[in-house]
């Protein structure tokens, strides 16, 4: 599933494309990708075409899109993204003086641009979509996300907290709460509300550079352990954002359909039996409340 670092890439690769862009066209090829859309394909069709793209903005592991109308004004709604577990948003663009690239397997939707390039929704397991939500301001009024204009978010996004790579992001406030939780602190670590952003990847990562097992209970951890948590999350995603993220196979991949090579340089997940990079020990896997963690047992010991 794309985390952060990946969703971010995509961000970064469709703003040069698609912000001052205006929608001349909307192509539903499946009715799935957009089932959480109030009013269905007329009213997303009514909101879409005509409309200019005027931003692109990433939360945790939500994107969405600034509408401007015709006037130049902003429509008060964004359409948001979410590639679920298996999503992607490509880039079709005109070959020389010929059409778009022919549709690529899996492709849900499209928004066809002014400049004759096209945006697809492509979707293997259908986890994703796309949807359009109204505007509503940031309860800390800080700017929304990442390439947002204002304090607006869409209603959708609401609920979901600051993510690391937010200059906003309170990290010790963050760290509190985590401590205020019974639960383990990875299971802390994935859960939205708290801090965004982080899956399955980049929590086995985080833990292990802060030398803390994956079930340790978030009330045994330090101020101080729960900020080396953070901080290693935040680091870990910065590296894997610069090598265009962590691709395992052909489900993430960017704008361009290049994939990331941050798994080259992954410490603790998915190397189990491997050597750890710290001590020599092999790593184990264990099965944690229905997800898989990677661990080393001798610098990720038990809490007390």
């Amino acid at each position: 599933m794309p985390e952060l670092p990946e969703v971010e890439v995509v961000r970064r690769g469709l703003a040069p494309r698609t912000v001052g862009r205006r929608i001349t066209a909307l192509e539903l090829l499946d009715p799935r990708i957009i089932r959480r859309q109030q009013g269905g394909e007329d009213r997303l069709r009514a909101a879409l075409v005509g409309s200019t793209l005027t931003a692109v903005v990433r939360r945790g592991k939500f994107l969405w899109w600034r509408l401007a109308d015709a006037d130049g004004r902003d429509t008060g709604e964004a359409l948001m993204g979410h590639l679920g577990m298996s999503g992607q948003l490509r880039i079709a663009t005109p070959e020389a003086g010929g059409p778009v690239a022919a549709s690529p397997r899996h492709r849900r939707l499209s928004l066809v641009l002014d400049d004759g390039a096209r945006v697809d929704l492509i979707d293997q397991r259908l986890f994703g979509g796309l949807w359009t939500s109204p505007l509503a301001p940031a309860v800390d009024g800080h700017l929304a996300g990442l390439g947002s204009p204002d304090a607006l978010l869409p209603r959708d996004a609401a609920h979901v907290a600051r993510d690391l790579l937010d200059p906003a992001a309170d990290l010790p406030a963050i760290a509190r709460a985590l401590r205020a939780r019974r639960a383990a602190v990875k299971t802390l670590l994935l859960s939205q509300d708290l801090v965004s952003g982080i899956g399955n990847i980049y929590a086995d990562e985080a833990l292990w550079s802060a030398r803390t097992r994956f079930d340790t209970p978030g009330t045994a951890l330090s101020q101080r352990r729960a900020l080396a948590i953070l901080r290693a999350a935040g680091e870990v995603m910065e590296r894997a954002l610069a090598v265009g993220g962590t691709s395992f196979d052909a489900l993430y991949v960017n704008v361009d359909g290049r994939s990331g090579y941050f798994a080259r340089s992954l410490d603790a997940y998915g190397r189990e039996g491997q050597p750890c990079r710290r001590c020599g020990r092999l790593l184990r896997r264990a099965v944690h409340q229905g997800r898989s963690s990677h661990y080393c047992p001798r610098c990720q010991r038990p809490a007390g």
